[in-house]
């Protein structure tokens, strides 16, 4: 009885032991992802771009891979949004940001949406025209213009530009007509993680840009999404290493359960 008893006790001392080894270990990551929703980290066009080198050089991710989660989470976030299954035109840039609305594409669809792509410039460079080929093949219609009316469809998702957009007075054609059409629609906009045409760091600086209904930012929301006044603010893209997060002080709400999308 005695031995019983000492073994027990033993196993409690260790079973606590541990339980402080992995509280010490991981409760700085923890805190720094459940602090309040006031305090979130919005970053900068160079942290943007740095956390995004850090992730294909020290955590090797492939950019495919990146992308994958970021347009599942961007699809997450219209089906929260808009759950009426309706028509959805996803506008996609040539950059990363157009592989994200690609991939959110391809998402709808699977989640009975009908999307239609436009999607004017299609680079020739890994992974677009794999991207543009699973979307083909999910049977989504993609074209090169916008269509001249907008009005049937529920939302629009603006994926053009992203975080390395140096401002409105770089916007070329054809955007240059594409983007006034998505400023002046009645539809809907959900951008995906800066609203095109929108300076990274110092948001719209007038309203003769897009202002979307919703927005959805990626890894950590950039700067300008401190301006957006649209009814949902998402963050996706549920990916972000914990050293990572901690190297750059990254303050982020915690994702509940396995959920992809989280509100700010």
């Amino acid at each position: 009885m005695v031995w019983h008893r000492t073994h027990g006790l033993c196993l409690l001392m260790v079973a606590a032991l541990v339980s402080h080894i992995l509280r010490t270990n991981y409760c700085s990551f923890s805190q720094l992802m459940s602090r309040s929703m006031s305090n979130v980290t919005y970053l900068g066009q160079e942290q943007a771009q740095n956390i995004d080198i850090e992730l294909f050089d020290d955590y090797k991710f492939s950019i495919d891979q990146l992308m994958e989660l970021a347009g599942l989470a961007v699809a997450k976030a219209v089906e929260k949004s808009y759950p009426s299954r309706g028509e959805v035109l996803v506008v996609c840039g040539p950059g990363n940001n157009g592989g994200d609305g690609l991939v959110a594409a391809r998402h709808l669809a699977l989640f009975n949406y009908k999307p239609t792509v436009v999607y004017p410039k299609q680079p020739s460079k890994h992974p677009f025209p794999s991207i543009l080929h699973q979307v083909k093949a999910m049977g989504v219609i993609v074209s090169s213009t916008l269509p001249s009316d907008l009005s049937p469809y529920t939302c629009i998702v603006d994926a053009v530009f992203g975080f390395s957009f140096k401002g409105a007075n770089n916007i070329r054609a054809p955007f240059d007509t594409i983007i006034p059409a998505l400023v002046n629609t009645s539809v809907p906009i959900a951008s995906v993680d800066v609203p095109s045409g929108w300076e990274v760091e110092q948001g719209s600086p007038d309203s003769s840009l897009i202002q979307p209904d919703i927005l959805i930012s990626l890894t950590a929301p950039k700067l300008c999404a401190k301006h957006f006044r649209g009814r949902h603010h998402w963050l996706g893209a549920r990916f972000v290493p914990p050293s990572l997060a901690l190297k750059y002080s990254l303050n982020l709400p915690e994702y509940p359960g396995s959920d992809q999308i989280v509100l700010i």
